[in-house]
């Protein structure tokens, strides 16, 4: 694959993963990040500063934690906004607020440059191997532009609309992916105290109505002691059910399942596990449910 140096701010947790598949994939990525150690382990080339990377990239990619910080990056003083060029792309893979993006969308098209909101998901596993699924809203044939780049780290890529609906089928999907985490860690804490065999319990409700992401993916390592972790935090999960609801007000939709999620990552961040894997929200229930663990220290690899 042929395609010009990449501009990417953000190489932590998932922007590391897709900077080193653009990297594998032939490209060249000129990194920035708060954190310096990271940029050379994501494979890139440190930039000195936000601006200088802006100007030198027909490509800007952002990953970073939430649209305060992304704001801030690209209509900062010395932000991607005071450098963009006309005709340059810049693309946010963050989970956003879709009314932020389309905000600074229209920034960034007063100086006829693109913002594209691409929302990602499939986790770290998948962003390791390049199989990412991307939702992106925006100028469709911007998105042919930096197509390549994208497909490096991609293996499902979808043009869903205009600016903004991007992050906003992100949060659809991030809202369906928390409660059902956070349904299925209440079921196993529950499976545990019942006293029954869990990889059974697993492999009945895989084959009957209550199958779900995490009941394919997420506890069958769980019940082993592997958390899967590098994936998302419980206080990042907690930000996305957050601007989920904050959506369906907007939208005047009732939002009568947002208690569920909002209650279990709430007391997974409040009991400690704030910056840990989402999924050790079933260790959070099980704090208040008697000590609950679903792998017993001795069984763990």
């Amino acid at each position: 694959m042929e395609f010009e140096p990449v501009g990417f701010i953000g190489l932590g947790n998932m922007g590391g993963r897709m900077s080193r598949c653009i990297v594998r994939a032939g490209g060249t990525v000129l990194g920035y990040d708060v954190n310096p150690e990271v940029i050379r382990d994501a494979g890139a080339e440190p930039a000195p500063s936000i601006g200088e990377l802006t100007e030198a990239c027909e490509t800007v990619l952002l990953s970073l934690p939430d649209s305060r910080v992304v704001e801030t990056v690209v209509l900062g003083d010395e932000g991607v906004l005071a450098h963009v060029k006309p005709g340059q792309v810049v693309v946010d893979l963050s989970t956003s607020s879709p009314e932020s993006t389309r905000m600074i969308c229209a920034l960034l098209s007063q100086k006829e440059a693109h913002y594209l909101d691409a929302g990602i998901s499939g986790g770290a596993a998948a962003a390791d191997v390049g199989k990412l699924t991307l939702m992106v809203g925006g100028d469709e044939q911007a998105l042919e532009k930096v197509r390549p780049t994208l497909d490096s780290f991609a293996a499902n890529l979808f043009h869903v609309g205009g600016p903004g609906t991007g992050h906003t089928t992100k949060l659809l999907n991030n809202f369906l992916n928390a409660v059902s985490l956070a349904a299925t860690a209440e079921i196993m804490v529950a499976g545990k105290k019942a006293g029954l065999n869990l990889a059974v319990l697993l492999e009945v409700i895989n084959k009957s109505s209550g199958v779900n992401f995490a009941t394919l993916n997420r506890f069958p390592k769980i019940i082993t002691g592997d958390y899967l972790k590098g994936g998302l935090t419980n206080m990042l999960m907690m930000k996305d059910v957050i601007l989920y609801t904050e959506l369906t007000a907007q939208l005047g939709v009732a939002s009568l399942n947002s208690a569920g999620p909002l209650a279990s990552f709430g007391l997974a961040n409040a009991l400690g596990y704030a910056n840990e894997i989402s999924n050790t929200v079933v260790d959070a229930l099980g704090d208040i449910s008697g000590g609950v663990r679903l792998c017993d220290p001795e069984d763990e690899p």
